[in-house]
C-alpha cells in the first residue's frame, strides 16, 4: 500500500504540534514541539476494529515515533465512545488464507513494537476497550480512562483463547490471581472497577484531561537518562518479548489451527449475526 506523509504546523495551547499521517488516515501522529510527546490516534470508523490495514498503520506509526526522537507516546482514539473494539471479526470469519496470515503477523508486530517501545508509553482510554483494545492499553506503561466505559480481555466469552502474549500484558499490570480470574471469566471492568484493581492508573473527566494526565506521567521521566530508562524497561520486558520472537511461527500456526476449527467459525458467525441485529435495532 502506497503511503504519503503529511506534515503541517498547528498552534496549540501547549506549543506547536507537528501532524503526520498516512494516506489511509487510519492513524495520525501529532508531535508536540514543546513537550516532545507524540500522540498516536486510531481513526478507523466505526469502532477502530483492528483489521490488517489498521494494524499495519499502527505498526508504522509506532516505528515512526521511535525514529523521530519523541520523548514519549500517547495512544488514543478519535472515536468519542470507543478506544478500540478489538480484533476485527471479519478478518477471522471464513478467512482468506494469505490475508489471515498477514493479519496475525501484523498483530504480533504491533504488540512487539508497543510493549517493547523504547520510549515511555501511555494510553488515553476515551471509550470502551474490550479484547484487542485492552491488549493495546495494557501494552502501554500507564493508563488513564474516562468514566462509564469498560475494559477487559473478554475472549473466552467469544469462544476464543487469548494467546500467551496477550496474557503477558495483562499480568504485567494485574496481580496474577486477579488476572487469572478475569481471563477465565472473560470479565469486562467498569472504569471504577478497573481503577480499584489497578488495571488503569487514573480517571479523567474528558479526553483532553486524559491526554494531559498521560503527558504528566511521561514528564516524570524528564530527569531520567533516556538510554538507561529504555534499557531498564526492555530488560524488565525481555522474557515476554523474546518468547514471542522465538515462537512467532508456532504462534501463527496455533492461531490458524484454532480459528479454522468448525466450532470457532460457527461461534464467530453467530456473533456477527448478533452484531447485525443490534445494528438494525
Amino acid at each position: 500500500m502506497m503511503r504519503s506523509k503529511v506534515l503541517c504546523l498547528v498552534p496549540r495551547a501547549t506549543g506547536v504540534c507537528r501532524h503526520m499521517s498516512t494516506a489511509t488516515k487510519l492513524t495520525t501522529v501529532a508531535v508536540d514541539d514543546k513537550t516532545g510527546i507524540a500522540t498516536l490516534t486510531m481513526n478507523r470508523p466505526p469502532v477502530n476494529g483492528l483489521n490488517l490495514d489498521l494494524l499495519r498503520d499502527l505498526h508504522q506509526s509506532i516505528e515512526e515515533v521511535e525514529g523521530n526522537k519523541s520523548r514519549g507516546l500517547i495512544l488514543t482514539s478519535s472515536n468519542p465512545t470507543i478506544f478500540s473494539a478489538g480484533l476485527d471479526i471479519l478478518e477471522m470469519y471464513k478467512p482468506d488464507k494469505e490475508r489471515i496470515r498477514a493479519f496475525w503477523t501484523a498483530l504480533q508486530d504491533v504488540w512487539l513494537a508497543l510493549y517493547g517501545s523504547s520510549v515511555p508509553t501511555a494510553a488515553a482510554i476515551n471509550g470502551h476497550s474490550p479484547a484487542g483494545g485492552c491488549l493495546l492499553a495494557t501494552s502501554c506503561e500507564y493508563r488513564v480512562m474516562l468514566p462509564k466505559f469498560t475494559i477487559g480481555l473478554n475472549e473466552t466469552k467469544l469462544g476464543i483463547v487469548a494467546p500467551k502474549w496477550f496474557m503477558s500484558s495483562f499480568l504485567s499490570v494485574l496481580p496474577r490471581r486477579e488476572a487469572e480470574r478475569a481471563l477465565n471469566q472473560g470479565r469486562m471492568f467498569t472504569t471504577e472497577e478497573a481503577l480499584k484493581i489497578g488495571l488503569i492508573d487514573e480517571v479523567a473527566i474528558s479526553k483532553d484531561q486524559a491526554l494531559d494526565k498521560c503527558a504528566q506521567f511521561i514528564g516524570t521521566f524528564a530527569k531520567v537518562n533516556p538510554l538507561a530508562r529504555s534499557l531498564t524497561k526492555q530488560q524488565l520486558r525481555a522474557v515476554e518479548l523474546q518468547q514471542l520472537e522465538n515462537e512467532r511461527a508456532q504462534d501463527l500456526e496455533r492461531f490458524l489451527f484454532f480459528v479454522n476449527q468448525p466450532a470457532v467459525q460457527k461461534g464467530l458467525g453467530i456473533y456477527l449475526e448478533s452484531l447485525k441485529k443490534k445494528a438494525k435495532n
